[in-house]
């Protein structure tokens, strides 16, 4: 080793022990891997002193663009496929349940409350989407009563949050389960769409030479007591960029077709004798993480 290269570790190794003595254990373990790696990435990269400050410049500007409707930095992390990630480390649960994906930007906390067969699009014009399904436990059960959230984008490929007026909801929803875990809603087709890109990370992926599109999808949170809550998405098959999500956030088991219908007799419910779309997608929620089987 380098005498100058020594002097480098002789660095990171202070600034380390400067932070042996936090007295909460994971904020040390954290912390001191942050400082190791984050030096680790320095050396390798060996910017210079302009560059470094072009990061900084970078970081400032993400976070100058959050706001109470845009979540920059969430954008940056899906991006990289950090959100992914963090997904995977927290969620493989070999088979358990539905498979997980990315929150995204977009969600909205208690959203509207509404009635299984509401339309989501609230006259909004676009094809007319038919979704319905059931929610079951690990079990197999129904999970009656449980909380389903839906969000999406509109033919256009815009989120509500990106309309100008900041008080109107639409293509968003809250539902409830029936005694047989079943629940549905009308809405229109997603469209695959770009990220907002008219930011920094926007400039990254340009500069990365990446496209900033997600294909065509339908969000869901989903809660069912004794269940982890489930954050996934239903993708529509056949989008052109099913390969090339801009967040990675695809999984072959949450893609489906939503047909095109002349009728529909649904779960519950009167016929539906009109043209339109029909996604049936069941969820499975995981047993909770320290919840014992039965049975």
């Amino acid at each position: 080793m380098s005498a100058d290269a020594a002097e480098e570790q002789r660095l990171t190794d202070a600034v380390v022990a400067r932070i042996a003595d936090a007295p909460d254990p994971r904020i040390r373990e954290t912390l001191q891997a942050l400082v190791r790696h984050m030096h680790a990435f320095v050396r390798e990269v060996r910017p210079s002193e302009a560059e470094w400050a072009t990061a900084i410049d970078f970081l400032t500007r993400t976070g100058q663009m959050c706001d109470d409707r845009r979540q920059e930095f969430i954008l940056l992390s899906d991006t990289l496929g950090v959100s992914m990630l963090v997904d995977q480390i927290n969620h493989g649960r070999d088979g358990a349940g539905t498979e997980t994906t990315v929150l995204g930007p977009f969600y909205v906390a208690n959203p509207p409350l509404c009635a299984n067969g509401d339309d989501i699009a609230r006259g909004l014009a676009g094809e007319p989407l038919f979704v319905e399904g059931q929610v079951r436990g690990q079990d197999g059960a129904p999970l009656a009563n449980a909380i389903v959230d839906v969000w999406q984008s509109d033919d256009q490929g815009r989120y509500d949050l990106q309309f100008d007026d900041p008080d109107m909801f639409f293509l968003r929803g809250r539902f409830r389960t029936d005694s047989e875990g079943r629940y549905a809603f009308w809405s229109i087709m997603p469209r695959s769409y770009p990220i907002p890109s008219d930011g920094p990370v926007g400039a990254l992926l340009g500069a990365a030479g990446r496209h900033p599109y997600r294909p065509a999808h339908v969000h869901f949170r989903i809660e069912g007591a004794g269940c982890d809550p489930l954050v996934t998405h239903v993708f529509v098959s056949g989008d052109e960029y099913l390969g090339s999500d801009v967040v990675f956030g695809v999984k072959d088991s949450l893609i489906a077709d939503f047909e095109r219908r002349a009728r529909t007799t649904p779960l519950a419910g009167t016929s539906i004798e009109r043209p339109h779309r029909y996604l049936r997608y069941d969820f499975v929620l995981a047993r909770a993480r320290g919840e014992a089987a039965t049975g």
